[in-house]
């Protein structure tokens, strides 16, 4: 989106766990639900602004849920936030009573098609969180944006790497070659898998005790298992980034599926808030999570970005949803292979939690037609985990074993096609 005072601030945000400690604060966040029936507009029917000049809370009541995209701007300094068409039957007066970081809020339609609340604020600001909570206990769905101050400094530095990443999406040959594409599948002999470690840049997903980051062990942790997969001279290897920099999950199925990945593994690590819960998981795509944990894990992975990760735009929508259907069941069929293989290999060096395999929906496994497996090689929040995350030795054993489990289910596709 452009306006004619200036380009949006985006950010696309982290997952946020129990117990996260948030080290880097957001610029962009948002959620996607269907837009509701003509007959059955949303109805914005209250708004308030509470906290201080710090960290200001704004709240919309709505009569459904709705999708919704967050974002800063500047000259002036404002939030804004795109909705779907709705209605809004606030009180006369609304928008005035604000406080905090907050000077007034204004809404109203952007066109036949959309809506927009406003936040006027007194000076630079990030967004901390942003959420929508659906209608429960006679409750309205509702609408949370979280803001916190912050220096202009700090706010020019993320609008001008957020403006290197749109640059960078319009030109996709002008990227750096860290993501470079592989030689097409017809041309190759030996299979390709692509490696994505979690989160990075200012984003530094889970926190542990020791305050170790997620982001670094599992960019560790990938760089070994690159090496051992190249070390055994059949396995090309493609990581979505080999330094700490951000991408957001549409770059990083994008990288998959550009690559035409034979399997794409991302690797990430968990916390909770109290428990002691530790171990390793291993995750294949569910559009159903198969328990409430998983579903509740796979939306604050999905709420790191809002745009879906299957494109057939040269398609109806039923040609669409059947190709998907299709690509899909067959990937997941290879997805799960894989995961019982990496769970036999890794269970003998580490530690699994009381349900190694699980199924969420995670967006990073929705590459259609990539085998993809989403691993949690612990929990930061344990003592044990962390110190074991941030071994060389753990590392590396836990590679080789996710190697051999690689080289074996290679093994096993070979020898299914062969006559």
């Amino acid at each position: 989106m452009t306006l004619a005072t200036a380009s949006p601030c985006r950010w696309a945000a982290a997952r946020l766990l129990p117990g996260l400690i948030l080290a880097g604060l957001f610029l962009l966040a948002g959620f996607r639900l269907p837009v509701a029936d003509a007959a059955d507009m949303p109805v914005a029917t209250a708004a308030r602004v509470a906290g201080d000049e710090t960290r200001t809370r704004f709240v919309a009541d709505l009569t459904v849920p709705v999708g919704y995209t967050v974002y800063v701007m500047a000259n002036p300094f404002r939030v804004m936030i795109d909705l779907p068409q709705v209605s809004f039957s606030l009180p006369e007066g609304a928008g005035e009573n604000t406080r905090g970081l907050v000077t007034r809020y204004r809404f109203g339609p952007v066109d036949d098609a959309h809506s927009r609340i406003v936040l006027d604020t007194d000076g630079p600001v990030l967004i901390d969180k942003a959420f929508l909570q659906k209608p429960k206990d006679g409750q309205p769905a509702r609408i949370v944006v979280d803001i916190v101050r912050t220096t202009q400094e700090t706010f020019d530095a993320q609008l001008a790497a957020e403006s290197d990443t749109e640059a960078a999406e319009a030109t996709p040959q002008d990227r750096p070659p860290d993501n470079s594409k592989a030689a097409p599948t017809a041309a190759r002999e030996r299979k390709l898998v692509v490696i994505d470690p979690g989160h990075g840049g200012i984003d530094p997903g889970a926190i542990g005790i020791k305050k170790t980051k997620e982001k670094d062990v599992v960019l560790a942790f990938g760089l070994k298992l690159k090496s051992v997969l190249e070390a055994s001279g059949t396995i090309d290897v493609v990581m979505t980034r080999s330094d700490d920099r951000f991408l957001t999950l549409r770059e990083r199925v994008k990288v998959a599926r550009e690559n035409e990945a034979d399997l794409f593994i991302a690797i990430h690590a968990d916390t909770v808030r109290g428990g002691d819960a530790r171990g390793a998981t291993i995750y294949t795509l569910s559009e159903k999570a198969s328990d409430a944990e998983a579903e509740a894990l796979a939306h604050k992975e999905n709420r790191a970005d809002i745009i879906a990760g299957v494109d057939l735009e040269a398609e109806n929508q039923e040609v669409t949803d059947i190709l998907i259907d299709l690509a899909q069941r067959e990937s997941k069929t290879h997805s799960l292979v894989f995961a019982k293989k990496a769970v036999a290999e890794m269970a003998p060096v580490t530690a699994f939690t009381g349900k190694p395999m699980r199924s969420a929906g995670f967006m990073v496994l929705k590459a259609a037609d990539v085998p993809s497996v989403l691993i949690e090689l612990g929990f930061l929040s344990s003592r044990q985990d962390e110190s074991q995350l941030t071994s060389p030795e753990w590392q590396n054993k836990v590679a080789t074993a996710m190697g051999r489990a690689i080289e074996k289910y290679f093994a096993t596709q070979l020898a299914a096609k062969s006559p």
